[in-house]
């Protein structure tokens, strides 16, 4: 097993818990990690404010890190808050998937800053209102502020009618790319924005080869980081087809410490990780 050099770790169902909290030992053993020359990249769908709040908790905004936020839209560096990279997405695809969602009858959702700009409430959008911890804005004209620009924008609303929405927009929206984030939520990216993008480009900047780098997911949108990354690893509480392309499994959850599991015995410990390097 080549020594992991670069750590990347997924936020909600994976570092997070139940909670949104990070337990000690946890916080801990990231800690440690980075003691070890282990770079950390926190990776989320979350804005980059509620990124570097849990950066300072971890101790990140100290240290060089990486912080990938928007699912992919936005690097930042976790010590200096500088943005490496960033990408829009664009106005005519925003407008298409604004106007297809309104008509259908669901809220849409902007993330900046610290506000969460949401065209209608429902109670979905009070869910991630609760999960996010932002403040919630109802926006008039919200197509105005489509249009203005965005790097993302988020549909909440019941799994079962997301789903016909997904699949249309997937035929007409060019130049976007429909991710189904969780069941509840679709996320409307550029097309070429996403975790395992902005992982690859972290790993070129620090010259850190792919077969040292872990990442640890638990939804579809963390595909794409864990197909890149040299050692995948999935959380027991992952959805089954992320858990089909990991390397390994996780034996605890995200509310047991599970990535701490992951750091201690396969970074700080000399348990290996047998047939993890990706190849493809």
């Amino acid at each position: 097993m080549v020594p992991v050099q670069l750590l990347a770790l997924d936020m909600d169902d994976t570092l997070l818990r139940s909670d949104l909290s990070i337990s000690y030992r946890t916080r801990n053993a990231v800690r440690k990690a980075e003691a070890r020359g282990v770079t950390i990249v926190l990776a989320s769908t979350r804005a980059p404010v509620v990124l570097e709040h849990f950066s300072g908790i971890l101790g990140l905004n100290k240290m060089p890190g990486f912080l990938i936020a928007n699912n992919g839209t936005i690097i930042l560096e976790s010590q200096t808050g500088e943005i490496l990279f960033e990408k829009m997405l664009p106005a005519d695809a925003a407008l298409m998937v604004f106007d297809m969602a309104d008509a259908e009858g669901f809220a849409v959702q902007i993330y900046d800053e610290d506000i969460l700009y949401v065209s209608r409430n429902n109670e979905f959008s009070e869910y991630d209102k609760k999960i996010t911890g932002l403040r919630q804005v109802v926006v008039d004209n919200f197509r105005s502020m489509v249009a203005s620009g965005c790097h993302k924008l988020l549909i909440p609303g019941d799994p079962m009618t997301l789903k016909p929405l997904a699949q249309l927009l997937e035929n007409l929206a060019e130049g976007a790319a429909i991710r189904a984030c969780k069941p509840y939520r679709l996320e409307v990216l550029p097309v070429g924005a996403d975790k395992g993008n902005a992982l690859r480009l972290i790993a070129e900047k620090c010259s850190i080869p792919r077969e040292a780098v872990l990442a640890v997911g638990d939804s579809m949108n963390d595909e794409s980081m864990l197909r890149w990354a040299g050692y995948p690893v999935a959380m027991v509480n992952a959805d089954s087809k992320l858990k089909a392309i990991a390397a390994l499994v996780t034996e605890k959850s995200n509310d047991e410490d599970g990535v701490a599991e992951i750091i201690e015995r396969y970074i700080l410990g000399n348990k290996t990780m047998s047939g993890a390097v990706q190849t493809t």
